[in-house]
């Protein structure tokens, strides 16, 4: 029998939830999870999936301002003005 190690690192709560609801819908464990991701590292020898940067023009946040735009020029409350560079 190999050796084990325990791993601590804070992340975010939120995070953690969300992720924890997917592997557990997966049949897995969060420790499960960590060491699928681990083994894969090591026999790929890189990450097992490709990082992509978030784009903030999609945030959740973003798109609630945006459709509350869109419904305000919709109701016409929209005020016409030049575009002013910083």
């Amino acid at each position: 029998m190999s050796d084990t190690t325990m791993i601590r690192y804070r992340i975010d709560s939120d995070l953690k939830e969300n992720a924890e609801r997917i592997f557990e819908s997966m049949g897995l464990t969060p420790a499960a999870a960590i060491r699928l991701f681990y083994k894969q590292t090591v026999i790929g020898r890189k990450l097992p999936f490709q990082p992509v940067a978030e784009d903030p023009f999609w945030s959740e946040e973003n798109q609630k301002v945006l459709a509350e735009s869109i419904a305000q020029l919709k109701a016409r409350k929209g005020s016409v003005h030049e575009l002013i560079e910083a």
